[in-house]
C-alpha cells in the first residue's frame, strides 16, 4: 500500500477487528473507531480489548494518524461495559492486566476523542477516561457498576476517576455504583463538553479540525508531559516540562510560529 493512499482500513494495517469498524483518512490524519455491536449495547469482549491496544500500536508505527475518534454504533450506548460472563472464563492473571490494553489511547502520541452517546458504563467509561477529550450528548449516562457485581473497576477506573474528580466524588460514584448524568459529569470534570445528540458528530469533527491546526510536535509533546507528570513528584514533573520546552525551542515549527506571530500571519506548520 502506498503511503499516499488516503483511505486506510484495519486490514491494511494487518489487523482483524471483532465487532468494530475502523477507517483512517491518511491524508487528513484522522482515524475513526466504531464499537459496533448495538444488539448487545456495544459490549467490549476480552478479545476486543486486545485488538484496541493492537490498533493503537499499529497507528503509532504507521505514523500518519494525528487524531483518533472513538464512538459506539447507534444511539443507545458508547458501550455499556464488558462481557460479564467472559470474566468467569478468564484466569485471574490476565484479569490483573486489563488496565494495560485499555490505556492504549492514553499512550498513543496523538489526540484521542471519545464521542459518547447513551450509556457509558464499566470498561466503556474506562476507555473514555483514557482518551484526551470526552464529548458527550445530554442523554449520556456514566457509571462504574462493578462493585454491585462483587468486583471493582479493573481497567483504570478507580485511579483515573480519582485523579480527575478527587477521592470524595470517586468514592461516591464507585462505592455506590452511581449512574452520573452528563450534566453532573461535566460539572465534576469527567467530560469535556455536553452537546445535544444531533450535534455530537459535528462537535467532534469541529474539535478534530481545531486540533489538526495545532503544530503536531508541540501537541504530542504537551500530551506526553501532562500525562507523565501526573504520576511524578512536582520537581520531577517540572524538570520534564523544562526539558520538553527546551527541546521544542529547536524545532522548525517553533521558529515558524514565532515568525508568523511577528509578521501577523497564519503559521504554516510542517511537523518538524
Amino acid at each position: 500500500m502506498s503511503r499516499q493512499d488516503s483511505h486506510v482500513t484495519a486490514e491494511d494495517l494487518g489487523l482483524a477487528l471483532e465487532n468494530m469498524r475502523f477507517s483512517l483518512d491518511a491524508k487528513r490524519g484522522v482515524a475513526r473507531l466504531v464499537i459496533d455491536d448495538p444488539a448487545k449495547m456495544n459490549r467490549v469482549t476480552m478479545l476486543m480489548r486486545d485488538q484496541i491496544s493492537d490498533l493503537f500500536r499499529a497507528l503509532e508505527r504507521d505514523g500518519r494518524t494525528r487524531v483518533v475518534i472513538i464512538r459506539g454504533a447507534g444511539e443507545q450506548a458508547f458501550t455499556a461495559g464488558g462481557d460479564i460472563e467472559g470474566f468467569l472464563k478468564t484466569h485471574p492473571v490476565p484479569l490483573s492486566h486489563l488496565h494495560d490494553n485499555v490505556a492504549a489511547p492514553e499512550r498513543f502520541p496523538g489526540v484521542v476523542i471519545a464521542a459518547i452517546d447513551g450509556y457509558c458504563f464499566g470498561v466503556g467509561m474506562e476507555i473514555s477516561l483514557a482518551c484526551d477529550f470526552r464529548v458527550a450528548t445530554s442523554r449520556a449516562v456514566f457509571g462504574l457498576p462493578e462493585v454491585g457485581l462483587g468486583m471493582i473497576p479493573g481497567s483504570g477506573g478507580t485511579q483515573r476517576v480519582a485523579r480527575l474528580v478527587g477521592l470524595t466524588r470517586a468514592k461516591d460514584m464507585i462505592l455506590r455504583s452511581r449512574r452520573i448524568p452528563a450534566s453532573e459529569a461535566q460539572e465534576w470534570g469527567l467530560i469535556t463538553q455536553v452537546v445535544e445528540p444531533e450535534m455530537l458528530d459535528e462537535s467532534v469533527e469541529n474539535l478534530a479540525s481545531e486540533l489538526l491546526k495545532q503544530p503536531r510536535l508541540a501537541l504530542e509533546t504537551a500530551k506526553r508531559v501532562i500525562n507523565t507528570g501526573q504520576d511524578a513528584p512536582p520537581e520531577a514533573a517540572l524538570q520534564l516540562e523544562g526539558y520538553a520546552y527546551g527541546m521544542l525551542r529547536g524545532t522548525v515549527d517553533f521558529a515558524e510560529g514565532v515568525q508568523a506571530f511577528v509578521e501577523k500571519r497564519k503559521p504554516e506548520f510542517r511537523g518538524e
